[in-house]
């Protein structure tokens, strides 16, 4: 398969050469990553994380150079390049770059995009069994409700939710007042018996198979589930919704540098950005992939995330080390 604009073997791109990529668990197309391989003649040699703390424990253990391609949401970025653990982009080999809206550009937590470009986005959304739940769900409020225990999948990300709680009781997802964080955990536990199951990679699983009746998860895997069970619906929370775009990067120490701008390069390209959203239905700023992918997928509201959704949701961000043990404590508590 040969894709328009994706570039060719050039430089110190050779048949033969290699790169290692990191990235989240179900998120990027085999297809596309095929597709780079046969354009390129470059081995992708790929390993996964379930999330973004993953990743940056990861970098910090393994020796610089394991990694060539990785894929960080917002915070991690700004975090990894406080770090030094990120190298600049060469923006000259990123004749892609055009296909991405620019609203989703120079975001705040990388100026400029000098470290990061992104890939594909969403929001922390909550999915909703209408044969199994009676009561009305609308926020993220709601699913506090003692009438939902043992029904509920979440996403095992301690951001998200303690985030949700956060923005259920009117709080910003990035509050740092100890008093206030203290009134959190004390709701943030009244969840627990609510709780059956904590998935980051495939919380779908759980909603389609029925073992769980309600779902406070990725906007994604909400859209996929409703493709296979009608009776499932998708609610974005009124107080508004925890925002993450993730976003293509190379750390610090890559051997390969030419070859995973090439790799980075070849996803923003519209083909790729078609097959990725084509498996993975998350928001999309590559503009040239939504045209491909047609009035269908625009229209649907589970898989391409209306805009007022994003601008009424909240980023998180890095919070100081004292705040974060605070967060680290409240979650261990909620799963012990």
């Amino acid at each position: 398969m040969t894709l328009a604009g994706c570039g060719s073997k050039t430089g110190s791109t050779e048949t033969g050469s290699s790169i290692n990529v990191f990235i989240w668990t179900e998120y990027v197309s085999d297809a596309a990553i095929e597709a780079f391989e046969e354009e390129s003649g470059i081995k992708v040699n790929v390993s996964t994380y379930s999330s973004n703390e993953d990743l940056m424990a990861k970098l910090k253990s393994e020796t610089e150079g394991t990694y060539d391609v990785i894929l960080p949401s917002d915070y991690a970025v700004e975090y990894l390049i406080s770090q030094d653990k990120l190298m600049e982009l060469d923006k000259d080999k990123l004749t892609n770059l055009s296909n991405i809206s620019s609203a989703y550009l120079d975001p705040s937590y990388d100026p400029g995009n000098v470290y990061s470009v992104p890939y594909e986005g969403g929001v922390a959304c909550i999915a909703v069994n209408t044969s199994k739940v009676d009561m009305e769900i609308t926020s993220y409020d709601d699913l506090f409700n003692p009438s939902l225990e043992g029904q509920i999948v979440v996403l095992d990300d301690y951001r998200a939710v303690i985030g949700m709680t956060e923005r259920s009781m009117g709080l910003s997802m990035n509050e740092s007042d100890a008093d206030k964080l203290a009134e959190v955990e004390e709701k943030l536990l009244t969840l627990k018996d609510n709780i059956k199951l904590y998935d980051s990679d495939s919380p779908k699983s759980a909603l389609i198979s029925g073992d769980c009746s309600v779902g406070m998860i990725w906007s994604a895997e909400v859209a996929l589930s409703m493709e296979e069970n009608p009776d499932i619906e998708i609610v974005y929370p009124k107080e508004g919704a925890y925002v993450f775009m993730d976003n293509w990067a190379i750390p610090t120490g890559s051997t390969h540098y030419d070859e995973a701008m090439e790799f980075i390069n070849f996803m923003l390209s519209a083909e790729a950005a078609q097959m990725n959203v084509s498996d993975f239905p998350y928001l999309c700023p590559n503009e040239a992939g939504l045209e491909l992918m047609g009035e269908e997928y625009v229209a649907n509201t589970a898989k391409n995330v209306p805009s007022e959704v994003i601008e009424n949701g909240e980023f998180i961000s890095n919070l100081d080390t004292d705040t974060m043990a605070i967060y680290d404590e409240m979650w261990t508590k909620l799963k012990e």
